[in-house]
């Protein structure tokens, strides 16, 4: 079965019946895109000093002269065919230059398990010999994440406002330095596979209707690939981020990719395995059917607050 066989033929995003959190009408879109993925000369020429330092850090700089050789032997002989690390298992984590973020191209990508990654210079592709997963049985809420969860202080919708959440995925983080690989390149690339329906984000929307957390990813198959959160309200993200993953786990989703382990994700429950078994897995999940077409919310998060992960009939249940 083709990777792009189950894409939606209508991109028109539907409205929420409250009016909060409209999604732009497609003739509005492109001026939106346009006004929202750019960047001054100043934010361009903080992102590359700010890179430049990243790369240069102690545990970093090991990578530079297999970056280096990888580039100009990719100047030398440019080549777009996607590695096949089935077939080095030893690879290390950059096994190629992205030249083609076409929606094709990133689609197969995707499916080998390489994505694209770069804060400034040539877009690479990435594939740590590590991925941090979640096997939808596992997940976790904490109890004061239920707690926020019942209030009813926030609402959360797919598929709504993918340019703000981009956009705002790609903003300053407070306490951190202001250093991004959702660059306008990036924002264009993931629209467009937001177009072709293999990209979904959520959105959390406060009592005034503003966008008040969020994130997006990549659906290919049964297998989602979270790519960015952001949070302007306390735990915001991590609601809409336990709303979504119910409704994967309620979809047959085979598993929610996270690429590398942080505090937060690992707290909820994801965990790491190896490359190999993450291809494996990879190679069965990309074949389900998943959740064709734009996405909605089909239970709210007072629903989901009750999931009891791991319990026979709960993600129905909700």
């Amino acid at each position: 079965m083709s990777l792009l066989s189950h894409l939606s033929r209508d991109s028109v995003v539907p409205q929420t019946p409250d009016g909060a959190g409209l999604a732009p009408p497609p003739a509005d879109r492109a001026a939106r895109r346009a006004a929202l993925f750019r960047e001054t000369p100043a934010e361009t020429i903080q992102r590359v000093m700010l890179g430049t330092a990243w790369s240069l850090q102690p545990e970093r700089i090991d990578r530079l002269v297999p970056l280096a050789k990888l580039c100009m032997r990719h100047l030398l002989e440019p080549n777009d065919t996607l590695p096949n690390l089935a077939h080095t298992p030893g690879a290390p984590e950059l096994v190629g230059i992205a030249d083609d973020l076409s929606v094709a191209k990133l689609a197969e990508a995707y499916a080998k398990g390489l994505f694209p990654h770069a804060h400034f210079g040539p877009t690479k592709w990435l594939s740590p010999p590590e991925r941090c997963v979640l096997f939808f049985d596992d997940y976790h809420m904490s109890k004061r994440l239920k707690r926020l969860m019942r209030q009813g202080t926030y609402r959360v919708t797919f598929d709504q406002d993918f340019e703000g959440v981009i956009k705002a995925c790609a903003g300053k983080r407070e306490g951190r330095w202001h250093l991004t690989w959702i660059t306008p390149r990036i924002m264009r690339a993931y629209a467009a596979l937001y177009d072709a329906g293999l990209v979904h984000s959520f959105e959390v929307w406060n009592r005034e209707g503003e966008l008040a957390g969020g994130g997006y990813g990549v659906a290919i198959g049964g297998v989602f690939f979270t790519e960015s959160q952001f949070s302007h309200e306390d735990n915001t993200s991590k609601l809409g981020f336990s709303v979504l993953n119910w409704h994967l786990a309620h979809w047959g989703f085979g598993l929610n990719d996270g690429k590398w382990a942080t505090p937060t994700i690992l707290d909820m429950g994801f965990r790491m395995i190896p490359r190999s078994e993450f291809l494996r897995i990879l190679g069965e999940d990309v074949g389900l059917k998943g959740k064709p077409g734009r996405w909605s919310v089909e239970a709210d998060p007072r629903a989901v607050a009750d999931w009891q992960p791991g319990t026979p009939g709960t993600v129905k249940a909700a």
